[in-house]
């Protein structure tokens, strides 16, 4: 997991400083009518860090990765990102990604490396696993880190947020 987790490091800090160049202006601004802005979509990441750090800690404590779902645009919604400044955001986003990441070093190999049966992956995942293969916490953490990079990339204009991610899938 070291891969991972230095991999993850890099994003975050290396994004971090990228989303901080974009203007208020034009992290309130959305694409499209029906599209999230930046500032929104660096919302989604908060709100899937907040889902996934639970995750992620209950993994440890109990027998199973059957997780509940969120409703991503309901959460968007009610907390009106574009309505907060930019850079506390952005700050928000990078500590509590960081907090992930020392999360993530110190799992023991062993629950990471345990297959679950029991999951919801096939449904709360970024790239699902089928209900009948069994899934892992180590999946899990990785495909967190996917979906980070895919977003950062939508915000950034960037595949992946200009950081290789070929050991995250």
């Amino acid at each position: 997991m070291n891969d991972l987790v230095e991999d993850f490091r890099r994003t975050v800090e290396y994004a971090a400083a990228r989303l901080l160049a974009i203007t208020e202006a034009d992290a309130a601004a959305r694409p499209a009518p029906t599209a999230w802005s930046a500032k929104e979509t660096l919302g989604h990441l908060i709100d899937s860090a907040t889902n996934n750090h639970r995750r992620f800690v209950l993994a440890q404590l109990k027998d199973d990765l059957d997780f509940e779902g969120y409703a991503q645009e309901g959460w968007v919604g009610v907390q009106r990102y574009n309505d907060e400044p930019w850079p506390q955001l952005v700050a928000l986003w990078r500590l509590y990604n960081l907090h992930l990441a020392h999360v993530i070093a110190h799992a023991p190999e062993e629950k990471l490396k345990r297959e679950h049966r029991l999951h919801t992956l096939h449904r709360i995942a970024f790239e699902l696993v089928e209900k009948e293969q069994p899934a892992t916490l180590e999946y899990l953490m990785r495909d967190y880190v996917v979906h980070l990079k895919h977003h950062l990339g939508q915000i950034l204009g960037e595949d992946h947020a200009g950081v290789d991610s070929s050991d995250a899938a």
